[in-house]
């Protein structure tokens, strides 16, 4: 019988702040971590708000201190996502007290970081300074800061890891496709431990323009915090988020041979395609009801089983209806007896990043038996009248077993299950 897949260390840097407990303990409390945007100037752009990571200066309690993580020197070379990936990483490998030494403890650590756009703003940039300084004034780091794959290269480098090294680009599914993939690599035998999850940071001019065109995102000026409307009638689109999430694990045995803690169980996996449009599902949301299937067969565990679902639930209508249609395609009557949260209604859309940073939610909801509340959840649509959607503020519910999904453009789906040890 194979070793359960565990996981041993979490780190996170989100909207709701820098580090795990910080982050859940936000969540918990029903705070928001959408803001008007600051960080450049939005001019005419119809979108004034985001899930910014807090620095340490208007967070002191929380905020991101890049000093803490990377000397200036450093930072020059990479882009913002990376960073946010490093930090990460080291408060994930501190609880996990996985630094190997050895070659091959080196050789047998995997790391899989997800991003759905990797370091777009420093292609932005660049393109400008092209435009307006000539080609001699670009930095020779421009494509090292915005490959997707620097992230997990960083990380890498930085703590020698010399195993299998990925980066699933895949749209909002990368950050729980980084996930199925480090689970494989551990079970085919290619790793003993894995580090894997999503990082990504797209607050930019361009990107929020270009989903602007597509009116796929919320135009709410006055109330940022409102902005991120799950399941709500009045609803108007998602609210770009940044940060990482990122976990080790590793097999049961090998956790337990070397003294780390087990935090939760990776009981099932599943992914799949559409192959349907380029932005929508299909309306019955056969293929992502197909990677949830895939999970519960790998977990051995029927529809019933699942305590509570962490949905990927952006805030477009389109996708809102999509995920409800898929869900209601893998669970049939069990549905209405699951109780369903939409934590993007406080931290936004992290893109590639969501899945890592929701899967660790999602652990914690099993770990600590806590249902997150869907903040602005106050009209949910007419035909999810029948579901237990988790509004208002947390609540205590035993969950053994958390779906989480992630699904992305191009029609990728991917959901994973995580369960109490």
């Amino acid at each position: 019988m194979q070793s359960p897949l565990v996981i041993t260390g979490m780190g996170m840097i989100s909207p709701l702040g820098c580090g795990v407990h910080a982050g859940w303990e936000r969540l918990i409390a029903g705070r928001s971590g959408i803001s008007s945007i600051t960080r450049f100037d939005t001019g005419e752009l119809p979108i004034k708000v985001a899930g910014a990571v807090p620095g340490i200066a208007d967070d002191p309690e929380a905020g991101l201190d890049p000093d803490r993580v990377l000397d200036a020197k450093e930072r020059r070379k990479l882009e913002l996502f990376s960073l946010y990936a490093m930090a990460a990483a080291e408060e994930a490998l501190t609880q996990a007290n996985w630094f190997p030494s050895s070659d091959a403890e080196r050789e047998a650590t995997a790391t899989i970081v997800g991003s759905g756009i990797g370091g777009f703003p420093t292609i932005t940039q660049a393109q400008n300074t092209l435009s307006t300084r000539g080609h001699r004034r670009l930095s020779p780091f421009t494509v090292p800061a915005f490959l997707a794959n620097l992230a997990a290269g960083n990380v890498s480098i930085r703590y020698g890891f010399r195993g299998p090294l990925g980066c699933p680009v895949t749209a909002c599914a990368a950050g729980v496709q980084a996930i199925g993939d480090g689970m494989r690599l551990i079970r085919s035998g290619e790793a003993e431990v894995a580090l894997v999850g999503g990082a990504e940071a797209c607050i930019d001019p361009l990107s929020l323009a270009s989903f602007n065109a597509m009116k796929a995102l919320s135009t709410e000026q006055n109330e940022p915090t409102k902005a991120s409307r799950p399941f709500d009638q009045a609803r108007n689109g998602f609210v770009m988020g940044e940060g990482a999430g990122l976990m080790v694990i590793e097999t049961l045995a090998h956790a337990e041979a070397r003294g780390a803690t087990p935090l939760a169980i990776l009981s099932g996996y599943g992914t799949s395609s559409d192959a349907h449009h380029i932005t929508a599902g299909p309306e019955d949301g056969a293929g992502a009801a197909a990677a949830i299937r895939s999970a519960l067969k790998m977990a051995g565990l029927s529809p019933e089983a699942i305590d509570h679902i962490n949905a990927h639930a952006t805030s477009t209508p389109v996708g809102d209806r999509a995920e409800i249609a898929s869900l209601r395609n893998a669970f049939g009557d069990a549905l209405p007896g699951i109780p369903i949260s939409a934590t993007k209604s406080a931290t936004g859309h992290l893109l590639g990043a969501a899945g890592g940073v929701e899967s660790i939610f999602s652990a914690l909801s099993a770990m600590h038996d806590r249902l997150p509340p869907t903040l602005n959840l106050e009209n949910a649509d007419e035909d999810l009248s029948d579901l237990d959607l988790v509004s208002g503020s947390a609540r205590e519910h035993r969950s053994q077993h958390v779906l989480c999904n992630g699904f992305g453009f191009g029609g990728v789906n991917a959901a994973l299950i995580v369960s109490k040890v």
